[in-house]
Parts: structure tokens; sequence; C-alpha cells
């Protein structure tokens, strides 16, 4: 999920991944006609929830690939509350061992923490590649908060997976409302990286209720 700023190169990181796209460095391989979900957060740490989110999108879209794009850090949260990258990662590959799960550290090579310009960077890297946003619920929530909103809505088509407490919320979110005309019907979920963008689905499905929140405080409470 993933918000911006300057590349460690010196200019932006707009402009930085749009001339290289083309050599950038994924540390995977894509084949054109592929169907390609791309599931972003910090997962900080990661858990069955995330799990379910990307296992539900995968089954229920028909896709090729699960990429999970684990950020060098969430602007909308303090990187004090974040555990370093590699211990995400680690996180990730132990609840990510499906065959077509990839774990990827993709925008800390590029430089990127804004969303809507890995998405872009990947379309380029990748062109015949069809790909999916993938997010809970819990984030279309808050999606109105992310940079370039609107437009990553309108890049890529985006499945929206039921999470806990948060289905009432995300119905009514301002992206739900704002793209309302761009909702497709669950049935229509194994079509979806085949449509243009905006186009998007509401999947619901079993909740799973673990929360990196409730992970979180619990190690701090066994701590003390």
């Amino acid at each position: 999920m993933i918000l911006s700023r300057h590349s460690p190169f010196g200019g932006p990181v707009r402009a930085t991944l749009k001339s290289g796209a083309a050599a950038l460095r994924t540390g995977f391989h894509l084949q054109p006609g592929m169907r390609v979900g791309l599931y972003g957060g910090s997962f900080n740490p990661a858990h069955d929830g995330h799990a379910h989110v990307a296992e539900t999108a995968r089954k229920r879209l028909g896709l090729d690939r699960v990429i999970w794009l684990v950020s060098p850090q969430n602007p909308l949260k303090s990187s004090r509350e974040t555990a370093p990258l590699a211990e995400r990662m680690a996180g990730v590959q132990a609840i990510a061992r499906d065959r077509g799960m990839i774990v990827s550290d993709v925008e800390t090579r590029m430089g990127s923490q804004y969303t809507i310009d890995t998405v872009r960077a990947l379309k380029a890297r990748f062109p015949g590649v069809r790909f999916v946003w993938i997010m809970g619920a819990d984030s279309l929530a808050s999606f109105h908060r992310w940079k370039g909103w609107t437009q990553i809505m309108r890049e890529v088509p985006v499945a929206v997976i039921s999470r806990p407490w948060a289905s009432l919320r995300s119905r009514f979110s301002p992206t739900a409302r704002r793209f309302a005309a761009a909702r497709r019907p669950a049935a229509e979920a194994p079509l979806l990286a085949d449509q243009a963008a905006p186009a998007w689905v509401y999947l619901h499905g079993p909740l799973n209720f673990a929360s990196s929140t409730a992970l979180r405080e619990g190690r701090r409470t066994g701590e003390k």
C-alpha cells in the first residue's frame, strides 16, 4: 500500500522508474498473458489474515501468480512501529508457501513508496501481463488517503476481499462511492483481470480475524 518520496539517486521516484522500467531487476519473471495479482503492504507482521486475502484472490480471480510487495515503510504509520524489512520478508515467506505466491522487495530495489509508481513500473516492465491490485476491505476503507488513489483505480482492476469489522465502512468509503459505476458482480471475478480499468469487485468469504495490530500488542504484552 504505498506512498512517495525521492529516489536515493537524487531525482523524483516517478521519473527514475519511468526511464528505467525496461532495465528494472525485479527478481521474478512473468510471461505475457499471465494473470498476476499485486498485494502490497508493510505486513508488520504477516499473519493468516493476509494469507487468506492472497489465497482468496488467487482462487476466485483465477490468477497465475500473486506477488506480495513488502513495502520498505508505510508512510501512514510511524517508522518506530515497523520491523526491519528482512524480518517482515521472512514473515511473509513463512506463510506464502504456495507455488503461485512470490514474495518481493522490488519497491525497495526501485526506491518506490508510492503504489501508483510501483504499478506503472511493473506494467512497463512486463507488457502483456494482466495485473490486478489486491487489498483487504480494511484497506479499501482508507484507500482515498493513498497518493494517487484515483489513478491506481484507473491503471489496474482491483479486487477487494472482505475483512472482519471493515465491511460496512469499506462499502461506503469514498473510493467505493467514487467508483460505484465500475464495480462488477462477484460472479464476474474470474473475468476481472481481462477488464479495462476502472473495474473492481468485492469478494465475500469466510472471515479470518487475525490482525497485525493484535499480534504487535500481544508481543509487547509478552515482553513486559
